[in-house]
């Protein structure tokens, strides 16, 4: 099933069970969530699109291999259910092999990916030394079986007039004590989404935007200058923001928002206003 939903002139979002036909990027492997079409072209790139939920068990990550999707209308209100299996893992491979299989490769590569996002000032320097050794052993990203899998229930309500889309959560099917985080993400594409500005008045463009920082403003933006597009969200209870940015060669583009919570929320909602540029 694939659902095409209008906002306004010329945008609309799309959401899609299964993967893309197009394997641009190792992501195009993942389920992804709604994504903002423009002119007839799709604005995600390597990124996952709104309202995608994730899975920490440490330093592992999870990510969602499938959807199944339940659609209702009544005038301007789109209403789309989406239930999501987690099941897919980040692994390293050789190109025309499969995916490397020593534990230490992986405890490193999940240690140096959580010191980029959680050290800023050695970022540049941390993933420098990673496309190095990717490009030194020629390795690659490819999306596989976790071993692990669960369940996570996302309602998504979308105001066609006011271009408001509302996502909740339903994290009551998680009761996995191995659990440390749920992330729901809300990212589009790197090239197009190079802005970012919030309520306390920062404005960041490119890599000064950074690849995982918290926000502490109440409403926080990413915004298309080329496309004539922002998207916008706010600060909610039980939940951590942070904004991020990543455009590295052809392996990184995605621009957003995760929404970080704690294994014990068990239901949350939040809004999010697409919008052109006045």
């Amino acid at each position: 099933m694939q659902i095409d939903i209008p906002m306004f002139k010329e945008t609309s979002l799309r959401i899609a069970e299964g993967a893309a036909d197009r394997k641009d990027y190792a992501t195009s492997s993942l389920q992804k969530g709604l994504l903002i079409i423009h002119n007839g072209a799709n604005l995600a790139m390597e990124a996952v699109g709104f309202g995608v939920p994730v899975i920490k068990l440490g330093l592992r990550t999870v990510f969602p291999g499938s959807v199944k999707l339940a659609l209702s209308q009544k005038g301007p209100v789109w209403r789309v259910t989406g239930s999501y299996t987690l099941n897919l893992e980040e692994k390293i491979s050789r190109p025309g092999s499969r995916n490397v299989k020593s534990a230490p490769v992986y405890a490193a590569k999940n240690t140096l990916a959580a010191l980029i996002r959680g050290f800023p000032p050695a970022r540049r320097l941390l993933t420098a030394l990673s496309s190095a050794l990717r490009w030194v052993f020629h390795l690659e990203t490819i999306y596989e079986d976790a071993g692990y899998s669960a369940k996570v229930e996302m309602l998504y309500i979308i105001d066609t007039q006011k271009g408001q889309l509302r996502v909740e959560v339903d994290l009551s099917h998680l009761a996995d004590d191995k659990i440390t985080e749920i992330i729901v993400m809300n990212e589009q594409g790197a090239r197009h989404f190079d802005e970012y500005r919030d309520s306390s008045g920062l404005l960041l463009r490119g890599d000064r935007i950074g690849c995982w920082n918290e926000v502490s403003a109440d409403t926080a933006t990413f915004v298309s200058v080329d496309c004539g597009l922002q998207y916008t969200l706010d600060r909610i209870k039980d939940a951590t923001l942070f904004r991020g940015r990543e455009l590295i060669g052809s392996r990184l583009a995605w621009s957003g928002f995760g929404y970080s919570f704690p294994p014990a929320v068990k239901k949350a909602g939040y809004n999010l206003v697409i919008e052109g540029l006045q």
